[in-house]
């Protein structure tokens, strides 16, 4: 039998702060099964793995015996979660949040227990709710209680505009924990504030307020900012196995750990003796491989991540080139073309400045051999296997 400290071990593990834990203490004592909630609007087709540092949470508390309610927030996308954004987010169309909430649904069930998860949408409690009842629960808060949330506070003191429907959206977020009657739920360190209105409007409706868990931001690939998709840094839950495999062994060794805490299903202990192992002078490289093995199997299976690896040692420890790689064909007009016009017009850099910066820093090969000229021009016409960095790959003819 487990002890409630051992439970309590488990959920906070890698968590950034838990509100109130005497409370969660509680419930945790009664024995019955708490109602855990996250909520996640469907704003984009895929996941990636910064979203899962929630869900895995929610896969912990399934582990120990509780119901997820997975909340879909059709109604809430229209609106737009305005947080951390410094500008009016653009609602989605009810088209594009029906596609959306398709896929979300096929690709959390990787790590969910489908027959210990609800999913819920929170359109099917808000549209009955209708306008009255919309306009009854913005009377439960004040704007000067919603200007203290730092996003709308700083937008507020900038002069920049903050849209009326932004404001409901944390009353929204706070009345699906009402409509759900959740006893925990989760969110980013982002949405703090959010989680703390769910606890207020629970206590108005006569409910006992929710505990929140607040789970950290994971960093993206680049180990500065947030993973995100519009940054470029993020690692997509469905990507193939090989590129996400690549891009996992492409993270730094401090930033691996990181990612072992946040993402890995291996126990604390586990964790503890690769770090060990690490400072004992172990290669980096070969715990790292376990990490990226562990959650492309996770999404693919077990011989995806075994063909995976190796890939990875065929292409990068021996030098081979992937056959897969996409073609490009670029018309030179009888003109010679620089190597940053190039790489830039086959998509392997964004711009020619970044191509220049990759030249100087080694990181562009013309058929295996890496090139140092940044005025290299390439012929009018013939073939080439462009590479940058360790990942990208393109065969350009131009002429």
């Amino acid at each position: 039998m487990r002890t409630v400290e051992e439970d309590l071990k488990l959920i906070k593990r890698g968590a950034e702060e838990l509100l109130i834990e005497a409370e969660l203490v509680d419930k945790l004592k009664s024995g019955r099964p708490l109602r855990i909630k996250a909520g996640f609007d469907p704003t984009a087709p895929d996941l990636h793995l910064g979203h899962t540092v929630l869900i895995n949470k929610l896969r912990h508390f399934q582990d120990l015996g509780h119901r997820v309610m997975f909340l879909i927030g059709d109604f809430t996308g229209m609106i737009g979660d305005p947080t951390g954004k410094n500008v009016t987010r653009p609602p989605l169309s009810r088209e594009q949040i029906v596609d959306n909430a398709a896929t979300y649904r096929e690709q959390v069930f990787k790590i969910l227990d489908p027959e210990k998860t609800e999913v819920c949408f929170n359109s099917s409690w808000f549209e009955p709710l209708g306008a009255s009842g919309v306009i009854r629960l913005a009377a439960l808060h004040t704007v000067a209680r919603m200007l203290e949330r730092d996003d709308f506070a700083k937008r507020y003191r900038g002069g920049q505009p903050i849209a009326i429907h932004e404001l409901l959206y944390p009353l929204c977020q706070g009345y699906d924990s009402v409509a759900m009657k959740a006893d925990v739920e989760l969110g980013g360190t982002d949405q703090k504030f959010n989680l703390l209105v769910g606890r207020e409007l629970q206590k108005h409706f006569g409910q006992t307020a929710q505990c929140i868990l607040t789970m950290p931001l994971l960093e993206g690939l680049d180990g500065v900012n947030k993973m995100s998709k519009s940054l470029g840094n993020y690692v997509g839950i469905n990507e193939p196995p090989g590129e996400m495999f690549g891009k996992l062994m492409s993270v730094s060794d401090d930033l691996m750990w990181r990612y072992f805490d946040l993402l890995s299903f291996r126990t604390t202990e586990a964790i503890e003796a690769f770090r060990n192992d690490a400072a004992s002078g172990r290669n980096p490289r070969e715990i790292k491989v376990l990490l990226a093995q562990e959650i492309v199997e996770r999404f693919h299976g077990a011989a995806a991540a075994a063909q995976a690896l190796a890939d990875f040692d065929a292409r990068f420890r021996q030098g081979a080139i992937p056959d897969d790689i996409p073609e490009v064909c670029l018309p030179a007009a009888g003109q010679p073309l620089s190597i940053a016009q190039v790489l830039k017009r086959s998509g392997l850099t964004a711009s020619t400045s970044e191509a220049l910066r990759m030249i100087e820093q080694g990181g562009v090969r013309i058929d295996g051999t890496r090139i140092d000229d940044k005025n290299l021009v390439l012929a009018d016409k013939g073939a080439f296997v462009l590479q940058v960095g360790k990942r990208k790959y393109a065969r350009v003819i131009v002429g």
